[in-house]
């Protein structure tokens, strides 16, 4: 079995948005070499999640609203005593910061309208982005 390592920065450019990796990770895995194996596409951050959904306006701003109403920017939370940043916490806690995915035949599985996407909370920032693809 063959491993790959791969990590690439950008930057976040509004406290709260989501931003489309799905280039960059497709990139990685042709880069890669390998034909059949696992994916895992990782973003070390505490305060930013990475999913799998739709690249629309709409959607990304429904989405957007959602965590907001789940946890809003002045919940009272404990944590911002320290660092006014809870909501973007809990909402990365939540939703998850990775994603692992099969490769067959050197190309990613995912449904047809599924595209990376950076949900940014805490911004703006610059983060960081692993792709991992172990495999044959």
């Amino acid at each position: 079995m063959r491993t790959w390592f791969k990590e690439f920065s950008f930057s976040t450019r509004k406290q709260r948005e989501i931003i489309d990796v799905t280039d960059q990770i497709l990139d990685a895995v042709r880069k890669s070499g390998i034909k059949n194996g696992l994916l895992i596409a990782q973003l070390p951050h505490a305060t930013a999640s990475l999913v799998l959904n739709e690249n629309e306006g709409g959607l990304k701003q429904d989405l957007l609203n959602k965590l907001e109403d789940f946890a809003p920017a002045r919940g009272g939370y404990q944590h911002d005593r320290i660092d006014d940043n809870a909501h973007a916490h809990l909402k990365s806690a939540f939703i998850g910061s990775s994603r692992v995915l099969p490769v067959a035949d050197g190309r990613v599985v995912r449904g047809t309208w599924q595209s990376f996407l950076v949900i940014e909370q805490d911004g703006p920032r610059t983060r960081r982005l692993v792709v991992f693809v172990m495999g044959e």
